[in-house]
């Protein structure tokens, strides 16, 4: 896959952390119960029995799939798993057509061209298409709104943060002091591999204006790690992740 595997890993109570060096995705539990928090690559499913394994679970206990947004990256194996295990998978009402269809309602406000002289896209992109190619779009999801908290394992808490997509959402676990940031923010820009909490690269969002404005709904969050979509956890806070971001302005 051109791309070193994470082992899975403890990253807050209950919340395990699995991927590859370039793409992230989370297993939560509660009470026997299991979400799968996005969904990386397709051939990313592989890694699904060994983190069930770490917390002790199996693939019944698996109770549904939670996006933070509709991109291929994320949206990865969640419809093979949602046909194998006859489980909901959840997005914002605003991502409902770019998770079930693939098709954006609007281009992204920068090309990847410019980024083509970081060796570090050609990795991504060499990476993505051999890990499993284009996902399947999810043929039925299940939709939720801002503020809502769902009755999945971790209670989350949607916090609405568009910029990235219309439907990205963050996930507050407050119980677990866990922030599930999607692509909101990253800590390593998956086109020029630079460290550090940042916003997306130009040419993966829809607006970074929109996105720097959604960064005053997470900064007050009292969360003890923030996980991301792109790069290692986070665990000086929300505000010192919001601040370096914001000073490092759109990448």
């Amino acid at each position: 896959m051109l791309a070193r595997e994470t082992e899975p890993l403890f990253v807050a109570d209950g919340v395990v952390r699995l991927g590859t060096e370039l793409v992230n995705w989370y297993l939560v539990e509660d009470d026997g119960r299991v979400t799968i928090l996005d969904a990386g690559a397709p051939a990313y499913r592989a890694q699904l029995d060994r983190g069930l394994a770490l917390l002790g679970r199996g693939v019944g206990d698996v109770a549904a799939v939670l996006l933070t947004h509709g991109h291929g990256d994320h949206i990865g194996f969640a419809e093979p798993v949602r046909r194998e295990l006859g489980i909901p998978v959840h997005v914002h009402r605003d991502d409902v057509k770019l998770t079930t269809t693939g098709k954006r309602d609007a281009k992204n406000e920068g090309s990847v061209l410019p980024y083509l002289r970081y060796p570090h896209a050609w990795k991504l992109v060499g990476h993505l298409a051999t890990a499993g190619g284009v996902p399947k779009p999810v043929a039925e999801v299940t939709t939720f709104d801002d503020g809502d908290e769902l009755d999945l394992p971790g209670r989350p808490r949607v916090v609405h943060t568009p910029g990235h997509t219309a439907g990205h959402a963050s996930f507050y676990l407050e119980s677990r002091g866990a922030l599930v940031l999607g692509d909101a923010l990253c800590s390593r820009n998956p086109l020029t591999g630079a460290i550090g909490p940042q916003l997306m690269p130009r040419a993966f969002n829809l607006s970074s204006g929109t996105t720097l404005d959604s960064l005053s709904k997470l900064e007050r969050l009292d969360a003890d790690v923030l996980l991301f979509g792109h790069g290692e956890p986070w665990r000086e806070g929300a505000a010192e992740a919001v601040r370096r971001a914001r000073a490092t302005g759109v990448t």
